[in-house]
């Protein structure tokens, strides 16, 4: 079922991925924010719950079975409920299955094996199947059957080490990171993993996860760890390998000043009426910098402080030197950048009205992702679903009625 559209043949589609079909097996972040970017890229994306619903359903604010949060990272799909621990279900699933080109799961390892939906016994009949697994820690290790939270995932990975101001507490990254860095690992690998499958036909198992996905992210802690034998610390909100780059304080708050290299460092020392600083034997190069930026910090900031954050940024950008506010999201909802750039669009919803949802942050000139289409409600396909990869009503009743 996998070969539906010829190579050559690409040029009549509408979207990158028209006419492929995934089976999203997935709850809560990492899973279904993978399934969801296929969707937006034109996969026909079939999203199957337990009877009891994705938890994000009940998520705060939620009506009934219906959120926000749950729109947000599974719009455009379709839905039914399938409760795998029935034989029924996984008759029915198989052969969904076997009309998919990639199934994404996020169960503990050994859950699907134990269903008997693991990729060996579903590849032995569809071996062009592409078969993602998001986990805690991944199939292997020692820790293969823990479960996986972006909490402790961002714990484990180190990422709270480094996260925070310098002999603060440990702190977590406000973004959920390791979970939709997974998702994304996971994208890449099935991209990967469809474009290797269109040049010989075979399928494969793609395996990530969420401890992983916060080690990999860690390049500039891994690179200094690697290369001094340090253990990299948390340090605010500068950076690692280069500075002055970070928030700097100024009369009424805090912007971010970025000036990365030796080139922007002398103007910026110019600019703010010190060009010595450029060549004091404490700032003359990065090395040097990033090893006193404490007190270069505490300079530039003897300075911004005796002005507005307006007044600094409309400097800096005159002199090209880069810089920023730092926002609120209410300020970045209402930045005419993000209106632009069509990163927020109304969806419709038939329980929770008009809702505000993220754009794609990809742009593409011939087959540019579709939004604005809403999740589906619980179970809201099943019957159509279970109807077109050949299920009889009898089968589809004692599914539907939980026999």
């Amino acid at each position: 079922m996998y070969a539906r559209r010829a190579m050559s043949d690409r040029s009549t589609l509408g979207r990158a991925l028209e006419g492929v079909r995934v089976l999203d097996v997935t709850q809560v972040m990492a899973g279904p924010f993978c399934a969801m970017q296929l969707c937006d890229m034109g996969a026909e994306v079939i999203k199957v719950e337990p009877p009891a619903g994705d938890s994000t359903r009940r998520m705060a604010g939620a009506l009934g079975s219906d959120s926000a949060s749950f729109n947000a990272v599974n719009r455009g799909k379709r839905g039914i409920v399938l409760d795998l621990k029935t034989p029924p279900a996984r008759e029915a699933f198989r052969r969904l299955v076997r009309t998919c080109d990639v199934l994404i799961e996020n169960y503990r390892p050994g859950v699907m094996q134990s269903f008997g939906l693991d990729y060996a016994s579903l590849a032995a009949d569809h071996p062009g199947l592409i078969y993602a697994s998001i986990s805690g820690y991944g199939a292997t290790g020692p820790d293969a059957s823990r479960g996986g939270f972006d909490l402790v995932a961002q714990g484990v990975s180190g990422i709270m080490s480094v996260t925070g101001e310098v002999d603060g507490p440990p702190m977590k990254v406000g973004l959920p990171v390791t979970d939709l860095g997974a998702g994304l690992f996971a994208l890449a690998g099935i991209l990967a993993a469809l474009h290797y499958r269109s040049c010989t036909g075979v399928g494969q198992h793609v395996d990530t996860s969420l401890f992983e996905a916060g080690v990999a992210l860690s390049v500039w802690e891994a690179t200094e760890y690697f290369s001094t034998g340090r253990v990299p610390r948390p340090m605010g909100s500068a950076h690692r390998m280069s500075a002055p780059y970070q928030a700097i304080r100024c009369a009424d708050g805090y912007i971010t000043l970025a000036a990365a290299n030796d080139r922007l460092f002398v103007r910026l020392c110019a600019i703010l009426g010190h060009p010595e600083w450029a060549s004091h034997p404490d700032y003359r190069d990065d090395t040097h910098r990033v090893r006193n930026r404490a007190a270069l910090a505490r300079l530039i900031e003897s300075v911004t402080t005796t002005q507005p954050r307006t007044h600094w940024i409309t400097v800096f950008e005159r002199e090209d030197i880069p810089c920023g506010p730092i926002n609120t999201y209410e300020q970045v909802f209402r930045d005419p950048q993000v209106q632009a750039r069509q990163m927020v669009v109304p969806i419709e919803h038939p329980t929770l009205g008009t809702l505000q949802t993220l754009g794609s942050p990809l742009k593409m000139s011939a087959t540019p992702p579709v939004i604005g289409r809403r999740a589906p409600l619980l179970g809201e396909h099943t019957v159509e679903v279970l109807r077109e990869v050949g299920c009889d009503d009898t089968l589809i009743a004692s599914i539907v009625n939980g026999d």
